[in-house]
């Protein structure tokens, strides 16, 4: 006679303060489909409400130790994750606050939680807005409605202009919620049409090079890597190559490699819709070898890539931050290309790092983990001084090509004679000299929408969203202001609502840039590049692949074209707004700032034709503007890192933050005083750790909800980790701090 089967269960509705493994029965109708791995659905609560679990173990006994509820049901026939994936989820939940269910759902595609059997068939719809009634019945009901339903009557009259637009553009340009299009279409004069589309980009492969030929710079790299690759014990390399040097090359020869010796590589990308030259080089180079992971995909493609990785029918996965859990056995190589970029970070839960997911799973497979990047992050640059990491450099462009020369405009000159606007005097020299020749420019400005603030000179009243602690940007493609934070927007007002005096725009976003261009440079093409201009229809790889084939003069945009762009006929680049980014209180604004700055310079001159760069600035001797002008990483990394030691910041001392939140800031504020209390109890007395606040965030209120935090300063070690998860758990469990949500993220971004 069998004895009792029990499952070990990871349970989706255990939030983080109550996690473990709970035990349940398997019933006999279960018994031959149970295995670690499976999906199933479990009562859990006291309501016994159904939930989604997976099993993480199985054990035999012949008796029952407690009173124990039963499995309901297998949602699969087949483990969702393996053996491996399972020690990581374990892992993972230690290591970054997070429940064990939570960290398997980070491994596995969208797709797979979906219904069985749908999944691959999963479309991607897109809903558009057309007329039912004729242009100028819809002009006439417009009319009469201006001042009774405005938000209907700017609809009709825009959908008379424009006829079919898409449901998104005609929400963004009048502001109107879904219930007023609906109210619409029950009147009969409008149709809402939803159509299946692939947002997955057609990647535009370009032919292979034959044998792949490598420069000296390039083949000493390669060298230097290939043995670490192939050692069979866990390696990490700092890849830094100044922008042009050819990064990519020595990743194709050393994924080449892995592959004829029988292995598997992965690479990530900060963000595949920016970077389709790369996506196009790499299909083209191994055909289906190569599957592609990132949100753009539909759900259904995204599982059928991750089925073909995981059946061995393709060995290199190439995507975004989620695509380290690509389910390829022991990876020999895992790249992560401009690794300092902080799309690598999740802001969900489970909040990891994609590098530290990397290490974990080099050291299972004794593979090479190797980061790349023309400004590394500071934290990889002193993990490479210290012995960590191997440091493998390249310090001249590929093809013998210069770097780009830099001009530094001081706006304040503009200023003083009277010019305004965003585009100086300097810059608009070289764009003419541009133009003149037919060559190409890039334009970067860190900011989208037309005016960051609209306020009242008079009496100093500023418009400011209800719900976050920002000032409404003004967006001048729909005449409304906007937060870019929770997306609340409302109608530009006349007049000021305290006074009744006149509005004044200050600031400059990509919408206004836009205009300061097309009036100076009348009929010139421009394409802007940002959040609201990029859709479903009008993709990153369209508005590229316009630049490229049209050869467009102008290409302007925020950090959407500061990397990951190769265009031969760009020879001029453009940095509208360099002080912008520098003045943010947090510790890593400059590292960004030159980061960005040095990338956006490196897409000037990457083909025959040499490069120039304008970086406009009102502080043109600021030490981060001068060093990103020279591209002298090593400069700002000793002032840098010299700055941080003052500072004892990451990297020279690991920080965990300890995040609170609510609608009531007096409940959030003593909520936090509790938990500070709760830390400093822990802490106390060891010289080997520091508490900092609590302190507002950097955006005091999102969405409406008021945020703190409490730094820590600490080795980030597994003593130190339970300490902050053990205070995060009893929070949640004190009613006084009912309505105040708090969780634990080492390594934060903000």
């Amino acid at each position: 006679m069998r004895g009792i089967l029990a499952a070990r269960v990871a349970v989706e509705a255990a939030r983080f303060h109550i996690d473990k493994p709970y035990d349940y029965i398997i019933p006999e109708t279960l018994r031959d489909v149970a295995v670690c791995g499976l999906r199933v659905a479990v009562p859990f609560g006291r309501g016994n409400r159904e939930s989604e679990g997976i099993i993480l173990s199985l054990s035999e006994t012949e008796t029952m130790p407690a009173p124990m509820k039963c499995v309901s049901r297998a949602l699969e026939s087949k483990p969702a994750i393996t053996e491996e994936q399972r020690k990581l989820a374990l892992w993972m939940s230690e290591r970054f606050f997070c429940t064990v269910f939570d960290a398997v759902h980070a491994c596995l595609p969208a797709g797979l939680w979906l219904r069985e059997g749908k999944a691959a068939q999963t479309q991607k719809t897109a809903k558009y807005v057309a007329p039912a009634i004729a242009p100028e019945d819809a002009r006439m009901f417009a009319e009469r409605r201006r001042l009774s339903a405005p938000t209907q009557s700017a609809i009709l009259a825009l959908l008379a202009d424009f006829g079919e637009m898409s449901r998104s553009d005609v929400l963004y340009r009048t502001g109107a919620t879904g219930g007023v299009l609906r109210a619409l279409e029950r009147r009969g004069e409008i149709t809402i049409i939803e159509r299946e589309f692939f947002r997955a980009p057609k990647v535009r492969a370009t032919e292979p090079s034959g044998e792949l030929a490598l420069s000296g710079e390039q083949r000493a790299a390669y060298d230097i890597l290939l043995p670490l690759m192939r050692s069979d014990k866990p390696e990490a390399a700092l890849l830094y190559g100044v922008t042009g040097s050819g990064k990519t090359q020595v990743y194709i020869a050393l994924i080449e490699k892995a592959i004829e010796d029988g292995g598997s590589a992965i690479v990530l990308v900060p963000e595949i819709a920016l970077t389709p030259q790369l996506m196009s080089i790499f299909i083209s180079r191994f055909g289906d070898k190569v599957a592609v992971l990132h949100s753009a995909l539909t759900p259904g493609e995204r599982f059928d890539e991750w089925r073909r990785l995981r059946s061995g029918a393709a060995s290199v996965a190439i995507g975004t931050r989620s695509a380290v859990f690509a389910p390829l056995t022991s990876p020999k190589l895992i790249i992560i290309d401009e690794e300092q970029e902080r799309t690598y970070k999740s802001e969900s839960a489970p909040r990891y790092h994609a590098r530290e997911i990397a290490k974990y799973r080099c050291v299972k497979s004794g593979g090479l983990l190797l980061l790349g990047s023309a400004t590394p992050s500071v934290e990889s640059m002193y993990a490479a001084e210290r012995g960590k990491y191997h440091l493998v450099r390249m310090d001249s462009r590929y093809g013998e090509h210069g770097m780009p020369g830099v001009i530094i405009a001081d706006m304040k000159a503009d200023l003083q004679s009277g010019r305004g606007g965003v585009i100086g005097s300097v810059l608009e020299r070289e764009i003419r000299e541009n133009l003149s020749r037919g060559e190409q420019s890039i334009l970067f400005l860190n900011r989208r929408g037309a005016s960051p603030v609209v306020a009242c000179p008079e009496c100093g009243y500023t418009f400011r969203c209800d719900k976050c602690s920002v000032s409404l940007t003004y967006h001048s493609a729909n005449g409304r202001l906007m937060c870019h934070y929770c997306g609340h927007s409302e109608p530009e007002a006349d007049c000021c609502p305290e006074c009744g005096g006149l509005l004044r725009r200050s600031g400059a976003g990509t919408q206004r840039a836009e205009e300061e261009l097309s009036a100076l440079l009348p009929g010139v093409g421009i394409l802007r590049m940002d959040a609201d201009t990029i859709s479903a229809e009008n993709s990153h790889d369209k508005i590229l692949d316009r630049f490229r084939t049209e050869k467009i003069p102008i290409l302007l945009g925020t950090q959407m074209v500061a990397k990951g762009l190769d265009f031969e006929n760009v020879t001029l680049v453009g940095v509208l707004s360099a002080d912008s980014m520098l003045y943010i209180s947090d510790y890593r604004a400059h590292e960004r700032t030159f980061s960005l700055i040095t990338q956006v310079v490196g897409r000037a001159g990457r083909g025959a034709k040499p490069g120039r760069a304008v970086i406009q600035t009102m502080t043109p001797e600021h030490d981060v503007i001068r060093l990103s002008a020279r591209q002298d990483y090593d400069g700002f990394y000793r002032q840098e890192i010299e700055a941080r030691r003052s500072a004892a910041v990451p990297p020279v001392r690991d920080m965990f933050a300890v995040a609170l939140s609510g609608e009531n800031e007096t409940a959030v504020v003593a909520a936090s005083m509790r938990m500070r209390l709760m830390l400093d109890g822990f802490l106390r007395g060891r010289a080997d750790a520091a508490l900092l606040g609590p302190a507002p965030a950097q955006i005091l209120r999102v969405n409406g909800r008021y945020r703190y935090r409490i730094s820590v300063l600490a080795e980030n070690n597994k003593e130190i980790r339970a300490v902050i998860a053990c205070c995060v758990r009893d929070f949640a469990r004190d009613a006084r701090n009912r309505g105040v949500a708090a969780h634990a993220d080492a390594d934060p971004f903000e």
